[in-house]
Order: structure tokens, then sequence, then C-alpha cells
């Protein structure tokens, strides 16, 4: 039984990519994240949800770097990333494609993505794969990218991400201001992202969408987990209380 009981434990840790343990995030005075603990495996899609200012994006900023931990623990394959810089959190293979996607404006699209493989990271994505993933992105890779289209962007920022070979992908507000058609292109294609080992923790407004395309969902309420579970385990009446704190 202690055997059986080890092999689990074992597994359980080898699969885990992720783990935040009980993270607490100030800004100023302002306390932003109270206690936030969640894990990810490999293969897996995680949503976060929650209203906006109930810390999601201060929860991917954390893990990134950005923002920095007060107190709590942040482990990337079982090594602590705490407060690590982010060009070295990128390193060791975690990317963020950030609200707004950030894409640099005096660059083309070629040189967006060029630069998010300057990490040297070994794996599968390189200019062609991503090209492949994203056909329009070939077509216009020599376009400045302010001029493509709100979609498109995205595209960029998120195949500027897979080109440093992330593990762990960090997807904050993916649909925001995108035409529906865009979005659910874009959410088609999710799997193949994940589908290489890695995972994924995605931040998304729409609920139902989230809940769709992801394994399990934490969801933030003033900074603190309101409720988690398994994608579709729990009902729309329970969900909606969690978000509003109701």
């Amino acid at each position: 039984m202690m055997y059986a009981a080890f092999i689990w434990e074992t597994r359980f840790l080898s699969d885990t990519l992720l783990n935040i343990d009980d993270i607490e995030v100030f800004y100023g005075g302002a306390q932003a994240l109270h206690g936030v603990s969640l894990s990810v495996s490999a293969s897996e899609t995680l949503a976060l949800i929650g209203a906006n200012g109930a810390g999601k994006s201060t929860l991917l900023r954390s893990i990134c770097g950005l923002s920095r931990v007060r107190s709590g623990d942040i482990f990337f394959r079982g090594r602590s990333i705490l407060n690590e810089r982010p060009n070295r959190v990128t390193s060791l293979g975690i990317a963020m494609v950030p609200e707004g996607r950030r894409l640099f404006s005096s660059l083309s699209v070629e040189e967006n993505l060029i630069l998010g493989g300057h990490v040297g990271r070994p794996g599968p994505w390189t200019l062609d794969r991503v090209y492949d993933l994203f056909p329009v992105l070939s077509e216009r890779r020599r376009q400045p990218s302010p001029s493509l289209s709100g979609g498109q962007q995205q595209m960029v920022a998120i195949g500027r991400a897979l080109m440093s070979n992330p593990e762990v992908l960090l997807l904050d507000e993916l649909s925001l201001g995108l035409a529906p058609s865009v979005i659910n292109e874009i959410y088609a294609l999710l799997p193949r992202i994940v589908g290489e080992g890695g995972c994924a923790i995605i931040v998304e407004q729409d609920v139902t969408r989230a809940m769709t395309v992801s394994d399990r969902f934490v969801c933030l309420l003033e900074g603190r987990e309101s409720l988690s579970g398994a994608s579709d385990s729990l009902s729309r009446e329970d969900i909606t209380r969690a978000y509003f704190g109701t």
C-alpha cells in the first residue's frame, strides 16, 4: 500500500509543471492576491475566471516575474521561480501572451516572431511551424505589425510566445476586442498549441467559452479563490455565485 502511494505521488509530482503555493501580492498598500494556490499539469488547460479586478492578470504577472510576490512560493518543475527576472522565467519555459498583445510596432510580423525565439530554447516551435498554425501570418510576414487586424495581431502575439518553446503558456484575455469568428478560430487551435506536452492557463471573461475549452477552472473573487474544479463538474448557478460572491 505504501509503495502504491509512493508511485502515485511520484507520478503526480512528475506530471505537475507549475505549482503556486499560497502567494500574496500587493500594489502599494492594496492587497491584490490573498493566499492563492493552484497547480497545472502537462497537457492540461486551466481557466482563470472572475470579474474585473479579481486578480487574474496579477496572478499571471506574478508567475512571469512582472509582479512581485510578497509571500508564498511559485514552483516550475519542482524548483522555485519566485520573483525571478521575466527574461529568466521565459528562458526556463514559461511564456505569456499579454492582454493587449504588446507587439513591437516598429517591427514586421516576422521580426516580432523571431524576437520570441531569441531565448534559444529547443523544442517543436519554429517560424515554419507558426506559419503552418497561422497561414495568414506567412502572407503578411513583411508587413508592420500595426497594419494587421486585431485578430491577426493576436495570432502574432501567440506565435511570438510559442517561438520561445514554452512548457507553460499563459494567455491573458485572449478574446478581448476580437470578432466572434476570430475568437472561434483561435480557440479551435488551442488543442494543437497545448498538444505538445505543455500546459496552458487562460484568463477569459467569457465564462461559457472558458469552461468549454478548459479541463479545470479556478474562480477568483477579490484576490481569493472562490471556487475551483473540473470544468464540466459544476452548474452555471454555482459558478455565478462564486463569480459575483452572492
